[in-house]
């Protein structure tokens, strides 16, 4: 065993086994206390929870700053009861709070992207190294792409703000499941969204109705390929 997978594997046990009373919980808690949830309590979700959910989302990074993560929050006992019949796992539209997660097309254009980089050096959030000339609009031009290059762009980012949503769900005594098998034509069609918007993830949302145990994971040495000092 190397002494990164012996000294990080130490430290895990120690931050894990320590117990959080009361306040928001320790970042590794969270990571390790997230489950995915197909049980929920009827309990509506706060309207502040809900907020704080979709604000933990929209702090995400993404690639030059693209945030391309949308979202329609479902309460409607009827619009979840359409998004049944066109979604397989019946749990995922019985939960009190849906979020659909959708990723914004137009997020990938130019003058979208050279907007997004320039916010970033206005904020003085950016810095290129010393020996680079960085023009916005240039890399948004000769930036790689293609429909496959970019949707597998967005939906990488996107999938940045879903784990920054439901770790935060966690936090708040929540719990979520990512679901990603559903007529996604269908869904578009029953929540009326226009042709930039493509729904990725349905998050039902609420407070958990049970405490799946934690799922087998490989260990640190199955993961680590190699350590090169």
């Amino acid at each position: 065993m190397s002494s990164f997978v012996e000294s990080k594997a130490s430290y895990s046990k120690k931050i894990i086994g320590d117990s959080i009373h009361g306040g928001s919980m320790e970042l590794i808690n969270v990571i390790t206390d997230r489950r995915s949830i197909r049980r929920f309590k009827q309990d509506a979700v706060p309207d502040e929870m809900i907020r704080e959910l979709l604000d933990a989302a929209r702090l995400a990074p993404s690639g030059g700053n693209c945030q391309p993560w949308r979202f329609v929050v479902i309460k409607s006992l009827l619009c979840k009861e359409r998004l049944a019949k066109v979604v397989p796992q019946p749990f995922a539209t019985q939960a009190p709070l849906v979020i659909t997660v959708c990723v914004d097309k137009n997020a990938m254009s130019g003058e979208y992207m050279k907007q997004r980089i320039e916010e970033l050096f206005k904020a003085r959030s950016y810095f290129a190294p010393p020996t680079e000339k960085f023009d916005p609009s240039d890399y948004a031009n000769k930036r790689p792409t293609g429909p496959e290059i970019d949707q597998s762009y967005l939906n990488l980012n996107v999938a940045i703000a879903i784990d920054h949503l439901t770790l935060r769900a966690v936090d708040l005594g929540l719990g979520t499941c990512w679901v990603m098998q559903f007529d996604n034509k269908k869904v578009k069609e029953i929540l009326s969204l226009d042709n930039q918007y493509e729904p990725f993830v349905l998050l039902p949302v609420g407070f958990p109705a049970q405490k799946p145990k934690p799922r087998p994971r490989l260990t640190l040495e199955d993961i680590l390929i190699e350590e090169i000092n």
